[in-house]
């Protein structure tokens, strides 16, 4: 007996609706995303569209969820920072400088995102960062830089789908070829 049919055994105890919700929730972790949650469906027997649909659902709702989360939470953060500016116009210098040394703590990390962003735009951005970064944390940065939650949504749906359909491919063409 090989791994993928031991593998494929331990899948067939679990009951058949419930798999493709294992499917989803692997693909909701970071790092293991659509990509790896298709490849851990198709090996373990789940059929290859159903693999695929599940991994995509579970990984877009993780993103759609940190989207809408971290888009509020800009917005708190951008509110809160013009009504601190207000106060502090009214008060002498030294608070102001304070509060731009603070800033320039985390310009190295933010202008190289920047650079990236002003360079492939959204579509880039959610098209390649899978490369290099989980969905998740690249949706998160670009809610952080300011862009709207529809735009994020729709280009990270073509980059969830686009990529796990590649993996879910290929990999059900490696799993047929070794049966």
């Amino acid at each position: 007996m090989n791994l993928i049919e031991t593998f494929q055994g331990f899948v067939a105890q679990v009951p058949e609706l419930v798999q493709p919700l294992i499917v989803a929730l692997a693909g909701a972790i970071p790092f293991i995303e659509g990509e790896g949650a298709v490849s851990i469906g198709i090996i373990g027997g789940i059929h290859p569209v159903v693999a695929a649909i599940a991994a995509m659902v579970g990984n877009f709702l993780c993103v759609a969820v940190l989207v809408i989360a971290s888009s509020g939470a800009r917005t708190a953060i951008v509110n809160r920072n013009r009504s601190r500016e207000a106060v502090l116009a009214g008060t002498s210098g030294g608070a102001v400088e304070s509060t731009a040394a603070e800033s320039e703590r985390g310009g190295a990390r933010k202008e190289k995102f920047q650079r990236a962003f002003e360079r492939y735009g959204v579509p880039g951005v959610s098209l390649l960062g899978p490369l290099l970064l989980p969905t998740q944390f690249t949706a998160t940065m670009l809610a952080a830089a300011g862009v709207g939650k529809v735009r994020i949504l729709i280009w990270q749906a073509v980059a969830i789908v686009g990529w796990t359909t590649i993996v879910a491919v290929i990999v059900g063409s490696a799993v047929y070829a070794i049966r």
